[in-house]
Protein backbone atom coordinates (compact mmCIF):
# COMPACT_ATOMS: atom_id res chain seq x y z
CA UNK A 1 0.00 0.00 0.00
CA UNK A 2 1.34 3.41 -1.03
CA UNK A 3 0.18 6.38 1.15
CA UNK A 4 0.55 8.84 -1.73
CA UNK A 5 -1.62 6.75 -4.07
CA UNK A 6 -4.16 6.22 -1.26
CA UNK A 7 -4.29 9.99 -0.72
CA UNK A 8 -4.97 10.63 -4.42
CA UNK A 9 -7.69 7.99 -4.51
CA UNK A 10 -9.17 9.31 -1.25
CA UNK A 11 -9.38 12.82 -2.74
CA UNK A 12 -11.16 11.30 -5.75
CA UNK A 13 -13.65 9.46 -3.49
CA UNK A 14 -14.40 12.57 -1.44
CA UNK A 15 -14.96 14.58 -4.60
CA UNK A 16 -17.55 12.25 -6.04
CA UNK A 17 -19.06 11.02 -2.73
CA UNK A 18 -21.51 13.86 -1.91
CA UNK A 19 -23.09 13.48 -5.35
CA UNK A 20 -24.13 9.89 -4.70
CA UNK A 21 -27.51 8.84 -3.31
CA UNK A 22 -26.01 6.34 -0.86
CA UNK A 23 -23.59 8.92 0.55
CA UNK A 24 -26.43 11.37 1.22
CA UNK A 25 -28.64 8.58 2.59
CA UNK A 26 -25.93 7.51 5.04
CA UNK A 27 -25.72 11.06 6.39
CA UNK A 28 -29.37 12.13 6.38
CA UNK A 29 -31.18 9.02 7.70
CA UNK A 30 -29.31 8.68 11.04
CA UNK A 31 -29.72 12.43 11.63
CA UNK A 32 -33.46 12.27 10.92
CA UNK A 33 -33.84 9.29 13.27
CA UNK A 34 -31.92 11.15 15.95
CA UNK A 35 -34.13 14.24 15.64
CA UNK A 36 -37.26 12.06 15.79
CA UNK A 37 -35.88 10.43 18.95
CA UNK A 38 -35.20 13.85 20.47
CA UNK A 39 -38.66 15.19 19.61
CA UNK A 40 -40.62 12.09 20.66
CA UNK A 41 -38.98 11.86 24.06
CA UNK A 42 -38.70 15.59 24.58
CA UNK A 43 -34.94 15.69 25.06
CA UNK A 44 -34.17 18.18 22.27
CA UNK A 45 -34.69 21.14 24.59
CA UNK A 46 -33.90 19.25 27.79
CA UNK A 47 -32.47 21.11 30.75
CA UNK A 48 -28.92 20.64 31.95
CA UNK A 49 -28.23 17.95 34.57
CA UNK A 50 -29.38 19.34 37.93
CA UNK A 51 -27.19 19.05 41.01
CA UNK A 52 -28.37 19.86 44.51
CA UNK A 53 -25.94 20.44 47.39
CA UNK A 54 -26.60 20.74 51.11
CA UNK A 55 -23.34 22.20 52.44
CA UNK A 56 -23.00 22.56 56.21
CA UNK A 57 -19.71 24.42 55.79
CA UNK A 58 -18.10 26.39 52.98
CA UNK A 59 -16.73 23.68 50.69
CA UNK A 60 -14.65 24.41 47.61
CA UNK A 61 -16.74 21.75 45.86
CA UNK A 62 -19.73 24.13 45.81
CA UNK A 63 -17.66 26.85 44.11
CA UNK A 64 -16.36 24.35 41.54
CA UNK A 65 -19.90 23.20 40.77
CA UNK A 66 -21.15 26.79 40.45
CA UNK A 67 -18.43 27.52 37.88
CA UNK A 68 -19.58 24.67 35.60
CA UNK A 69 -21.89 25.87 32.83
CA UNK A 70 -22.77 22.28 31.91
CA UNK A 71 -24.78 21.77 35.13
CA UNK A 72 -27.53 23.56 37.03
CA UNK A 73 -26.64 23.99 40.72
CA UNK A 74 -29.27 24.35 43.45
CA UNK A 75 -28.19 24.83 47.09
CA UNK A 76 -30.31 23.50 49.98
CA UNK A 77 -30.26 24.42 53.64
CA UNK A 78 -30.49 20.91 55.08
CA UNK A 79 -30.22 17.22 54.39
CA UNK A 80 -33.99 16.81 54.77
CA UNK A 81 -34.78 19.57 52.25
CA UNK A 82 -32.36 18.08 49.72
CA UNK A 83 -33.75 14.59 50.20
CA UNK A 84 -37.32 15.83 49.62
CA UNK A 85 -36.30 17.82 46.52
CA UNK A 86 -34.54 14.81 45.02
CA UNK A 87 -37.53 12.54 45.68
CA UNK A 88 -39.76 15.05 43.86
CA UNK A 89 -37.40 15.21 40.85
CA UNK A 90 -36.33 18.82 41.38
CA UNK A 91 -32.68 17.71 41.07
CA UNK A 92 -31.13 14.67 39.41
CA UNK A 93 -28.44 14.15 42.04
CA UNK A 94 -28.14 15.66 45.52
CA UNK A 95 -25.07 15.50 47.77
CA UNK A 96 -24.69 16.30 51.46
CA UNK A 97 -21.39 17.81 52.64
CA UNK A 98 -20.43 17.85 56.35
CA UNK A 99 -18.96 21.07 57.83
CA UNK A 100 -15.39 19.75 57.91
CA UNK A 101 -15.53 18.09 54.48
CA UNK A 102 -12.64 19.99 52.85
CA UNK A 103 -10.36 19.63 55.89
CA UNK A 104 -10.87 15.88 56.09
CA UNK A 105 -10.41 15.38 52.35
CA UNK A 106 -7.30 17.57 52.03
CA UNK A 107 -5.68 15.84 55.02
CA UNK A 108 -6.30 12.42 53.49
CA UNK A 109 -8.79 11.26 56.13
CA UNK A 110 -11.45 8.83 54.98
CA UNK A 111 -14.87 10.47 54.86
CA UNK A 112 -18.31 9.74 53.50
CA UNK A 113 -20.38 11.77 51.07
CA UNK A 114 -24.12 11.06 51.09
CA UNK A 115 -25.66 11.25 47.60
CA UNK A 116 -29.32 11.07 46.67
CA UNK A 117 -30.33 10.10 43.12
CA UNK A 118 -33.72 10.79 41.57
CA UNK A 119 -34.93 7.42 40.29
CA UNK A 120 -36.24 8.82 36.99
CA UNK A 121 -33.11 10.79 36.10
CA UNK A 122 -31.36 9.90 32.87
CA UNK A 123 -28.39 7.56 33.03
CA UNK A 124 -26.13 9.94 31.13
CA UNK A 125 -26.97 12.78 33.55
CA UNK A 126 -26.10 10.58 36.52
CA UNK A 127 -22.83 9.56 34.88
CA UNK A 128 -21.86 13.16 34.05
CA UNK A 129 -22.63 14.41 37.56
CA UNK A 130 -20.88 11.45 39.20
CA UNK A 131 -17.73 11.97 37.14
CA UNK A 132 -17.74 15.71 37.88
CA UNK A 133 -18.07 15.09 41.62
CA UNK A 134 -15.06 12.79 41.47
CA UNK A 135 -13.00 15.48 39.72
CA UNK A 136 -14.01 18.20 42.21
CA UNK A 137 -13.17 16.01 45.21
CA UNK A 138 -9.74 15.18 43.75
CA UNK A 139 -9.11 18.90 43.26
CA UNK A 140 -9.67 19.43 47.00
CA UNK A 141 -7.67 16.36 48.01
CA UNK A 142 -4.80 16.96 45.60
CA UNK A 143 -4.44 13.17 45.37
CA UNK A 144 -6.52 10.02 45.04
CA UNK A 145 -9.91 10.73 46.55
CA UNK A 146 -10.38 9.36 50.11
CA UNK A 147 -14.16 9.86 49.84
CA UNK A 148 -16.66 7.03 49.88
CA UNK A 149 -19.89 8.08 48.13
CA UNK A 150 -22.98 6.40 49.61
CA UNK A 151 -25.90 6.66 47.18
CA UNK A 152 -29.64 6.37 47.78
CA UNK A 153 -32.15 6.22 44.91
CA UNK A 154 -35.34 8.18 45.62
CA UNK A 155 -38.59 8.11 43.69
CA UNK A 156 -39.72 5.58 41.10
CA UNK A 157 -37.02 4.09 38.95
CA UNK A 158 -37.94 2.70 35.52
CA UNK A 159 -36.01 -0.32 34.34
CA UNK A 160 -34.49 1.66 31.46
CA UNK A 161 -35.88 4.83 29.81
CA UNK A 162 -36.80 4.35 26.16
CA UNK A 163 -34.52 7.16 25.02
CA UNK A 164 -31.60 5.24 26.55
CA UNK A 165 -32.79 2.06 24.85
CA UNK A 166 -33.18 3.55 21.37
CA UNK A 167 -30.12 5.81 21.24
CA UNK A 168 -27.62 2.90 20.84
CA UNK A 169 -29.62 1.65 17.84
CA UNK A 170 -29.44 5.05 16.14
CA UNK A 171 -25.70 5.31 16.86
CA UNK A 172 -25.12 1.81 15.54
CA UNK A 173 -27.07 2.64 12.40
CA UNK A 174 -24.84 5.65 11.77
CA UNK A 175 -21.67 3.58 12.21
CA UNK A 176 -22.73 0.36 10.49
CA UNK A 177 -24.82 1.75 7.66
CA UNK A 178 -22.40 4.53 6.74
CA UNK A 179 -19.26 2.49 7.26
CA UNK A 180 -20.59 -0.48 5.29
CA UNK A 181 -22.71 1.10 2.59
CA UNK A 182 -20.38 3.87 1.41
CA UNK A 183 -17.39 1.67 0.39
CA UNK A 184 -19.62 -1.21 -0.77
CA UNK A 185 -21.76 0.95 -3.06
CA UNK A 186 -18.69 2.74 -4.39
CA UNK A 187 -17.06 -0.56 -5.36
CA UNK A 188 -20.21 -1.94 -6.98
CA UNK A 189 -20.79 1.30 -8.91
CA UNK A 190 -17.20 1.22 -10.18
CA UNK A 191 -17.73 -2.35 -11.36
CA UNK A 192 -20.91 -1.50 -13.22
CA UNK A 193 -19.32 1.50 -14.91
CA UNK A 194 -16.15 -0.52 -15.63
CA UNK A 195 -14.02 2.18 -14.02
CA UNK A 196 -12.64 -0.26 -11.44
CA UNK A 197 -10.85 -2.18 -14.20
CA UNK A 198 -9.40 1.11 -15.45
CA UNK A 199 -8.09 1.92 -11.98
CA UNK A 200 -6.56 -1.54 -11.72
CA UNK A 201 -4.23 -0.89 -14.69
CA UNK A 202 -2.84 2.28 -13.09
CA UNK A 203 0.06 2.11 -10.59
CA UNK A 204 -2.55 1.93 -7.81
CA UNK A 205 -3.02 -1.54 -6.35
CA UNK A 206 -6.36 -3.05 -5.37
CA UNK A 207 -5.26 -2.60 -1.77
CA UNK A 208 -4.83 1.15 -2.34
CA UNK A 209 -8.29 1.32 -3.86
CA UNK A 210 -9.93 -0.60 -1.02
CA UNK A 211 -8.20 1.45 1.69
CA UNK A 212 -9.22 4.76 0.09
CA UNK A 213 -12.87 3.71 -0.22
CA UNK A 214 -12.88 2.32 3.30
CA UNK A 215 -11.41 5.50 4.80
CA UNK A 216 -14.29 7.58 3.46
CA UNK A 217 -16.78 5.28 5.17
CA UNK A 218 -14.79 5.31 8.42
CA UNK A 219 -14.55 9.10 8.63
CA UNK A 220 -18.17 9.81 7.67
CA UNK A 221 -19.71 7.18 9.94
CA UNK A 222 -17.55 8.14 12.94
CA UNK A 223 -18.40 11.83 12.57
CA UNK A 224 -22.12 11.10 12.20
CA UNK A 225 -22.15 8.92 15.32
CA UNK A 226 -20.40 11.67 17.32
CA UNK A 227 -22.87 14.28 16.05
CA UNK A 228 -25.82 12.08 17.09
CA UNK A 229 -24.36 11.52 20.56
CA UNK A 230 -23.67 15.25 20.92
CA UNK A 231 -27.25 16.12 19.92
CA UNK A 232 -28.49 13.72 22.60
CA UNK A 233 -25.99 15.07 25.14
CA UNK A 234 -24.56 11.58 25.52
CA UNK A 235 -20.86 12.11 24.83
CA UNK A 236 -20.13 11.41 28.49
CA UNK A 237 -16.95 12.49 30.20
CA UNK A 238 -14.52 10.43 28.07
CA UNK A 239 -15.14 11.89 24.61
CA UNK A 240 -11.75 10.87 23.23
CA UNK A 241 -12.24 7.26 24.34
CA UNK A 242 -15.75 7.24 22.89
CA UNK A 243 -14.50 8.61 19.56
CA UNK A 244 -11.81 5.91 19.46
CA UNK A 245 -14.36 3.16 20.07
CA UNK A 246 -16.63 4.53 17.32
CA UNK A 247 -13.65 4.72 14.93
CA UNK A 248 -12.81 1.05 15.62
CA UNK A 249 -16.43 0.11 14.94
CA UNK A 250 -16.38 2.15 11.73
CA UNK A 251 -13.21 0.33 10.60
CA UNK A 252 -14.91 -3.04 11.14
CA UNK A 253 -17.99 -1.82 9.24
CA UNK A 254 -15.84 -0.48 6.37
CA UNK A 255 -14.00 -3.80 6.10
CA UNK A 256 -17.32 -5.60 5.91
CA UNK A 257 -18.50 -3.12 3.26
CA UNK A 258 -15.36 -3.72 1.16
CA UNK A 259 -15.87 -7.49 1.47
CA UNK A 260 -19.47 -7.22 0.31
CA UNK A 261 -18.50 -4.85 -2.50
CA UNK A 262 -15.89 -7.34 -3.71
CA UNK A 263 -18.36 -10.22 -3.78
CA UNK A 264 -21.53 -8.69 -5.29
CA UNK A 265 -21.82 -7.44 -8.85
CA UNK A 266 -24.78 -5.01 -8.92
CA UNK A 267 -26.71 -2.60 -6.72
CA UNK A 268 -29.77 -4.86 -6.37
CA UNK A 269 -27.64 -7.70 -5.04
CA UNK A 270 -25.90 -5.23 -2.73
CA UNK A 271 -29.14 -4.06 -1.13
CA UNK A 272 -30.38 -7.65 -0.78
CA UNK A 273 -27.14 -8.64 0.94
CA UNK A 274 -27.25 -5.68 3.30
CA UNK A 275 -30.84 -6.50 4.28
CA UNK A 276 -29.77 -9.97 5.37
CA UNK A 277 -26.58 -8.91 7.12
CA UNK A 278 -28.31 -5.92 8.71
CA UNK A 279 -30.47 -8.21 10.83
CA UNK A 280 -27.32 -9.74 12.28
CA UNK A 281 -25.37 -6.49 12.67
CA UNK A 282 -28.13 -4.59 14.50
CA UNK A 283 -29.12 -7.50 16.75
CA UNK A 284 -27.12 -6.35 19.83
CA UNK A 285 -28.86 -2.95 19.75
CA UNK A 286 -32.23 -4.71 19.58
CA UNK A 287 -31.26 -6.88 22.56
CA UNK A 288 -30.39 -3.70 24.49
CA UNK A 289 -33.88 -2.31 23.83
CA UNK A 290 -35.47 -5.19 25.72
CA UNK A 291 -33.72 -5.89 29.04
CA UNK A 292 -35.75 -9.06 29.50
CA UNK A 293 -33.68 -10.67 26.70
CA UNK A 294 -30.54 -12.30 28.19
CA UNK A 295 -27.43 -10.20 27.50
CA UNK A 296 -25.40 -13.26 26.43
CA UNK A 297 -27.46 -13.46 23.24
CA UNK A 298 -26.04 -10.10 22.12
CA UNK A 299 -22.48 -11.33 22.67
CA UNK A 300 -22.92 -13.83 19.86
CA UNK A 301 -22.89 -11.00 17.30
CA UNK A 302 -19.67 -9.15 16.40
CA UNK A 303 -21.19 -5.67 16.71
CA UNK A 304 -21.88 -6.29 20.42
CA UNK A 305 -18.22 -5.44 21.03
CA UNK A 306 -18.84 -2.03 19.46
CA UNK A 307 -22.18 -1.04 20.94
CA UNK A 308 -21.63 -2.28 24.50
CA UNK A 309 -18.53 -0.09 25.09
CA UNK A 310 -20.43 2.86 23.58
CA UNK A 311 -23.29 2.26 26.05
CA UNK A 312 -20.94 1.86 29.01
CA UNK A 313 -18.95 5.01 28.19
CA UNK A 314 -21.80 7.34 27.17
CA UNK A 315 -24.44 6.24 29.70
CA UNK A 316 -22.46 4.89 32.65
CA UNK A 317 -19.23 6.93 32.52
CA UNK A 318 -17.01 3.86 32.03
CA UNK A 319 -13.25 4.18 31.52
CA UNK A 320 -10.83 2.27 29.29
CA UNK A 321 -10.17 -0.43 31.89
CA UNK A 322 -13.91 -1.12 32.18
CA UNK A 323 -14.30 -1.92 28.46
CA UNK A 324 -10.80 -3.19 27.66
CA UNK A 325 -11.77 -6.82 27.05
CA UNK A 326 -14.60 -5.84 24.71
CA UNK A 327 -12.30 -3.56 22.73
CA UNK A 328 -9.75 -6.37 22.61
CA UNK A 329 -12.30 -8.63 20.92
CA UNK A 330 -13.21 -5.80 18.52
CA UNK A 331 -9.55 -5.33 17.53
CA UNK A 332 -9.17 -9.10 16.95
CA UNK A 333 -12.22 -9.03 14.66
CA UNK A 334 -10.77 -6.06 12.73
CA UNK A 335 -7.39 -7.78 12.26
CA UNK A 336 -8.99 -11.08 11.20
CA UNK A 337 -11.24 -9.42 8.62
CA UNK A 338 -8.30 -7.30 7.42
CA UNK A 339 -6.21 -10.43 6.80
CA UNK A 340 -9.09 -11.96 4.84
CA UNK A 341 -9.44 -8.81 2.72
CA UNK A 342 -5.69 -8.73 2.01
CA UNK A 343 -5.81 -12.33 0.82
CA UNK A 344 -8.84 -11.64 -1.39
CA UNK A 345 -7.16 -8.52 -2.81
CA UNK A 346 -4.16 -10.63 -3.82
CA UNK A 347 -6.45 -13.12 -5.55
CA UNK A 348 -8.20 -10.32 -7.43
CA UNK A 349 -4.83 -8.95 -8.50
CA UNK A 350 -3.60 -12.28 -9.83
CA UNK A 351 -6.91 -13.03 -11.57
CA UNK A 352 -6.83 -9.56 -13.11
Amino acid sequence: MNPRRVGILLFREVGKGPKGFVFIFAVIVPLLMSFVLLLVFGTLFEEKPRLGIADAGDSQLVHSAAAMDAFTLQPYASDAALREATALGQVDVGVVLPPDFDERVSSGQATTMIAYIWGESMLKDRAALGAALGVWVRQIAGQTSPVDIVTTVLGESPVLPWEDRLLPFVVMMAVIFGGTMIPASSLVTEKQRRTLAALAVTPATMGDIYVAKGLVGVVISTLMALVILALNRALGTSTALLAGVLALGAILAAELGILIGMLVQDINSLFATLKVTGLLLYAPAVVHMFPEIPEWIGRVFPTYYLIQPVIEISQHGAHLTDVAWQLGVLVILIISLGVLLAWLAQRVRYQG
